[in-house]
């Protein structure tokens, strides 16, 4: 009997797990069909993103030695807006139509679902933003060398900035001007992530290790996958509740 409880048990336990995999993708490929059916809101961070590293230029100064050196700030500091640019809707549409609250108090995972939501996020805005990164660090005159260490610093930066943010939109969701507050709430939380990533092309460009900022950024990406999720579930019943 006690084989048999054993093996029922075990099968239960596996049968959730497949189950809250299911839900995660199902959840992950209808975030992403609503995007790219929203191109608007899913063009404006990488509009923002190109224009503003285009008009630097135009407000500083065109030499080459200049930018060069400000490349790495700026190209972060624009990567980091244009995903903050996007926060405010993360969760928004679902709120106004009463879906983030089923999902909410459905028997799915709550931890799934946010996972679910904040990858989305990162697929439509940090994804794209890394892989449109080199095009305009070759206009800021990047040296080659340092433009693979920007694309894997974004890779592993904006994931982050996923997941914090989430947790500052969901918190936010029902406030009708939540944007300022969610800047409010998620910029000091992107410092770090801003410094390891901006820091690492600069050593790329000076000819330096980077192997210590990408485990520092590895590092913070593990625990936000880890810990971001629950923070993310919990605000959204708070938010929905309230």
């Amino acid at each position: 009997m006690l084989l048999n409880q054993g093996i029922y048990s075990g099968n239960r336990d596996g049968f959730e797990v497949v189950h809250m995999i299911r839900a995660f993708w199902a959840e992950l490929n209808r975030d992403l069909l609503l995007a790219f059916r929203r191109r608007g809101d899913l063009l404006n961070p990488l509009l923002f993103f190109v224009m503003v590293v285009v008009l630097f230029p135009l407000g500083v100064s065109p030499a080459a030695d200049f930018l060069a050196q400000l490349a790495p700030g700026v190209l972060w500091v624009c990567a980091l807006l244009a995903a903050l640019l996007s926060l405010d809707n993360l969760f928004k549409s679902d709120y106004e139509d009463g879906t983030l609250e089923q999902l909410v108090l459905s028997s799915e995972s709550n931890y799934m679902t946010a996972m679910a939501k904040a990858i989305a996020h990162w697929l439509t805005t940090g994804l794209l933003l890394a892989l449109m990164a080199p095009l305009l660090a070759l206009m800021l005159f990047l040296p080659t060398e340092a433009i693979p260490v920007l694309v894997i610093s974004l890779l592993l930066g904006t994931p982050t900035l996923s997941l914090i943010g989430a947790i500052a939109a969901a918190l936010t969701v029902g406030l009708k001007k939540g944007g300022v507050l969610i800047s409010l709430l998620v910029i000091p939380l992107y410092i770090p992530v801003l410094i390891f990533g901006a820091s690492a092309v600069q050593n790329a460009t000076l000819g330096l290790p980077v192997a210590a900022h990408f485990a520092i950024l590895g590092a913070m990406l593990i625990m936000s996958l880890v810990l971001a999720p629950f923070a993310i579930a919990a605000s959204l019943r708070m938010s929905v509740s309230s």
